[in-house]
């Protein structure tokens, strides 16, 4: 009877627990985009953040052994062993119902695809202990129970392989249905949008332009994915649409050819080509040709608009004849963060006279294209003036802050030239440009300004970002967690954005111990006062702090990037 009862308490509270461990891991499953290698590889990362999971795999082992080797006499070390098992399945329910109020970032969200996976989780674990009961007894049940509590750490990964058939077969079903809906549009004009950084940017400020005069459909948020973008068309797609707004995103070498073979884009621009993403690109090389996809996808009668302020972009448009920059005066002297810049192959100096050269190489290069140049920057916006190949010019006034958005709403403004509308005529339009959510979006709170780039961030954008919280006169704070997926290079890029931040900040908190410690690094580095430089655990203890300080004049405070709940 005792054990009947032990086996019945263990197996109530392993049933709850299975249902926490594996509400977490499917969540960051989810996080990971179902990418079962992107999994792995973040449980290798954060295997001690579940140690009570391996814990409770040895436990579990051992009770199933205890089962058949223990004596019934010897029953007293089983029972100890069973009141183990409880403590840790309550430690259990205690760490991951703390760590589900933790991930607010994002929850998880119970598609039909996680409903599939709980699904085939289910069977799988009906599989193990229903055999085990009727052919083994009771005896061993609270031991298996337990190793499915602890096997949630992976079974999310076993069913997307199960479900991999089906899932596949769903998704071919959906993006054929969109691929028809498009061959019946021959008259919408596809734009593909890609780059490592700005093509969200890029879209929105297209699509201010380009609206005072088409019917305009871009995908939302960031529905740049195969699936995302087969959505957008299957769900938002109307006659009435003249233009198509595609923005295209990838993680892996030949994901934008995924989608161009999808959409067909007319026109292509790239943005960007810049160290993001490297945990699963592994090369800038590999980055570069992904970008580039778009471009080998426009057809010869089309055109690809290229940021001539990108080194990386600048040496791959060799290749291509179909092609348009815009650039900014910074082209002339703007190196990719891989570059060995002022360097000869033996590793000295070059000469003034070579430098000067290069830079008239680089203006040969982009002649032709739009030049946006005469910048000038204050807190309250950006005045620029833009020069077409043909020679027109205009000034343009807009209220984004920053000499960096510059290069992207020049970009828009070659698209919207090359399609029709004049540049005298894009002036009101790209007065409407707004800040996107979470990038450089200023918000005003009272004596304090919120500076929110929490998007995303990459080694330019970051920089690029202090920079411009360093143009306000007041109370300067940038809050960070530093930068992530940038492989092998990560410590190195946080490092030097923190000798960026040092040179721009009042004070600088930094949220999380294990991203942020190069950063802190290369804040000290540059004399900052350590008294300044504070770490939290978590960004809300942070924003607390930077709303409790004190000195003259307003407060600015920068929030730069924002990492997932995964990290």
């Amino acid at each position: 009877m005792g054990l009947i009862i032990a086996t019945v308490i263990i197996a109530l509270l392993a049933g709850y627990t299975i249902f926490l461990t594996m509400r977490h891991n499917m969540h960051m499953f989810q996080l990971n985009g179902y990418k079962n290698d992107e999994h792995i590889h973040w449980i290798k990362k954060n295997l001690r953040q579940q140690w009570l999971l391996g814990y409770g795999l040895v436990l579990g082992i051992l009770r199933v052994l205890f089962a058949f080797l223990i004596p019934d006499k010897l029953w007293f070390l089983t029972l100890i062993l069973d009141i183990i098992l409880v403590l840790t399945l309550l430690l259990d329910i205690l760490v991951y119902r703390a760590m589900h109020r933790m991930n607010t970032k994002k929850k998880l969200v119970y598609t039909a695809r996680v409903k599939r996976m709980i699904v085939t989780i289910g069977i799988l674990m009906i599989i193990i202990i229903v055999p085990v009961a009727i052919f083994l007894g009771i005896k061993p049940v609270a031991g298996v129970m337990m190793i499915l509590v602890s096997l949630q750490i992976c079974l999310n990964i076993v069913a997307n392989v199960i479900n991999h058939p089906i899932e596949k077969s769903i998704s071919n079903h959906y993006i054929n249905d969109a691929k028809r809906m498009l061959r019946e549009r021959p008259d919408l004009k596809i734009i593909g949008v890609t780059g490592s950084y700005g093509k969200t940017s890029m879209k929105f400020y297209l699509q201010t332009l380009l609206q005072s005069r088409y019917n305009v459909l871009v995908t939302p948020g960031n529905f740049n994915t195969p699936l995302g973008v087969t959505r957008t068309v299957r769900e938002h797609l109307k006659p009435m649409h003249e233009i198509f707004i595609c923005e295209m995103g990838a993680r892996r070498v030949g994901e934008i050819k995924e989608i161009c073979d999808m959409v067909h884009p007319d026109l292509g621009i790239i943005t960007s080509v810049g160290p993001q993403h490297l945990e699963t690109f592994f090369s800038m090389e590999n980055i570069q040709k992904t970008k580039f996809e778009l471009a080998d996808a426009v057809p010869e009668e089309g055109m690809v608009f290229l940021n001539g302020d990108n080194e990386y972009i600048r040496e791959k448009a060799t290749e291509y004849s179909k092609k348009t920059f815009y650039y900014t005066d910074a082209a002339e002297e703007n190196k990719s963060e891989d570059s060995v810049s002022g360097k000869a192959a033996d590793g000295k100096a070059t000469d003034e006279a070579s430098d000067v050269g290069g830079k008239a190489g680089i203006k040969a290069e982009l002649a032709g294209g739009y030049h946006a140049t005469d910048i000038s920057v204050s807190q309250f916006g950006t005045d620029f003036t833009v020069v077409a190949p043909n020679g027109e010019s205009e000034r343009f006034r807009m209220k984004l802050i920053g000499a960096h958005n510059v290069i992207n709403v020049a970009g828009a403004i070659a698209v919207a030239n090359y399609m029709g509308i004049s540049l005298k005529d894009l002036r009101i339009p790209v007065r409407k440009i707004q800040p996107v959510e979470h990038r450089m979006e200023m918000k005003e709170h009272g004596l304090v300004t919120i500076i929110d780039d929490a998007y995303n961030s990459n080694p330019v954008g970051s920089k690029a970002a202090v920079e411009t919280l360093a143009m306000f006169d007041g109370i300067r704070i940038l809050i960070t967690p530093g930068m992530v997926e940038l492989g092998d290079k990560e410590e190195e890029y946080n490092y030097k954005f923190g000798t960026y931040a040092a040179d721009c900040c009042d004070y600088i908190l930094l949220v999380g111990r294990r991203h942020t410690a190069p950063i802190r690094e290369g804040i000290l580095s540059k004399g900052f006062d350590e008294s300044k430089v504070l770490v939290y655990d978590r960004l809300e203890e942070a924003m607390a702090y930077a709303y409790t300080i004190k000195g003259q004049g307003h407060k600015y405070i920068l929030l730069e990037n924002d990492l997932p709940d995964n990290y």
